[in-house]
């Protein structure tokens, strides 16, 4: 998966709660076990009408908000069936973060898994943030994984926490078979050390 160090971009405010996975994509979606094109199918039933028109009243299909990397969710994001193809439908899109209140546990370490960045902030200064990302394509926020730092465009700067281990593996990219091979050369050792002791 790719590193994550630094990112700017402007963030996209989705101030609801709950969003579950099947609102992320849609079970009808998952016949796939690529991580490819799934973005064109996130957010389904809030991006698209019936007729597979836009709805322009849905925040990513607001032009100023067309390129956003960050979405700045509210609680519980992430919540309900455990589908690994939600944080595949987001990266796919294009989002590298999320920053809100409270993730789902099992959302959380996929995401992170995948090499997307989730930031878990107190509710007032996600609120912050949703309001200042209203202000569309002048808003946005520059997030630096190692000084575990997000900073406005007003040059604000919010500290936030992040597992050691998964930021190890997010500035690395290292996903579990990253980490496995890393491991290689013991593995290899251990496997001719196997053949030597038990030949048969």
């Amino acid at each position: 998966m790719d590193k994550f160090d630094k990112l700017t971009s402007v963030a996209a405010p989705l101030p609801l709660i709950n969003v579950d996975t099947d609102m992320i994509i849609p079970a009808r979606f998952l016949k796939t076990i690529k991580r490819t094109g799934l973005g064109a199918d996130l957010f389904s039933t809030l991006r698209f009408n019936e007729d597979g028109s836009d709805r322009e009243e849905f925040v990513l299909n607001k032009p100023a908000y067309k390129d956003a990397e960050i979405l700045i969710a509210g609680e519980n994001f992430g919540c309900g069936s455990s589908r690994e193809h939600a944080p595949w439908a987001l990266l796919d899109y294009g989002i590298k973060c999320i920053i809100a209140p409270s993730f789902a546990d099992i959302f959380y370490n996929n995401s992170s898994k995948n090499g997307m960045l989730l930031i878990q902030l107190p509710k007032e200064e996600v609120d912050k943030l949703m309001e200042n990302a209203e202000r569309g394509a002048n808003a946005k926020l520059s997030i630096d994984l190692e000084a575990q730092e997000i900073t406005g465009s007003d040059d604000d700067v919010i500290k936030f926490e992040v597992n050691k281990f998964k930021k190890y593996c997010l500035l690395n990219g290292l996903d579990d078979i990253g980490l496995t091979m890393q491991k290689n050369d013991k593995i290899n050792d251990y496997e001719a050390r196997l053949k030597v002791n038990q030949p048969w």
